[in-house]
């Protein structure tokens, strides 16, 4: 069942919180954060969701200019509670599922979500609730791992049939997410590859 995707990952990030930020998938994905950010800035945001925000670490630097509200959102309350002991009052976090999540229609000027979406079982899901909670001129940025086709074919073997895997449901290629993001009512642009390992890509809603 897909449901078993989410309880994977939730189960593993609540094990590794406390350490996550030094380990193997915590080093793994800080060489996305710089691109990430340099996106946000260039949107200069007033209002912004990071959906499975983790242990803080993008919007820990956002919050220095205090100049934007923000807001995460991550599925292990062990991730959420580092994130807060690092922000404190500087921003909103909550536990949830980033297929219903807690908050007003058209509310965010900006929403990122950054080494999370291949965890999404359910990823139309996942898109249609950030498309919600978007304001109609507002911006969508994604970041996530890849690979080059042959190793992102067998990752994905291995993870559709649970031969080893950490709540990952599906890497995607250029392709894939950007007929993801169309489906959902989505124009994606700027898609870029930070390196082998990982893209960006930015969406606004189509009019």
């Amino acid at each position: 069942m897909k449901e078993n995707y989410k309880e994977k990952s939730k189960a593993h990030f609540e094990k590794y919180a406390e350490g996550y930020d030094e380990s193997y998938i915590g080093k793994f994905v800080a060489p996305m954060y710089g691109e990430i950010l340099r996106r946000v800035k260039a949107l200069n945001p007033g209002t912004l969701l990071d959906v499975g925000c983790g242990t803080g670490n993008i919007l820990l630097p956002l919050s220095a200019s205090g100049n934007i509200n923000l807001y995460g959102l991550d599925i292990s309350g062990n991730m959420i509670e580092v994130a807060g002991e690092k922000l404190g009052d500087k921003a909103e976090l909550k536990v949830g599922d980033s297929e219903s999540m807690p908050w007003e229609d058209g509310m965010f000027d900006a929403i990122i979500c950054n080494a999370s979406f291949h965890h999404y079982p359910h990823p139309k899901k996942v898109l249609l609730e950030m498309k919600r909670l978007l304001k109609k001129d507002g911006t969508l940025v994604i970041g996530d791992p890849t690979a080059p086709v042959i190793m992102r074919q067998l990752m994905n073997f291995c993870t559709k049939h649970k031969l080893f895997y950490e709540g990952d449901y599906r890497i995607y290629s250029k392709k894939e997410i950007e007929t993801l993001l169309r489906e959902c009512g989505f124009e994606p642009f700027n898609f870029t590859k930070i390196s082998y390992k990982s893209f960006a890509i930015n969406a606004k809603i189509k009019e």
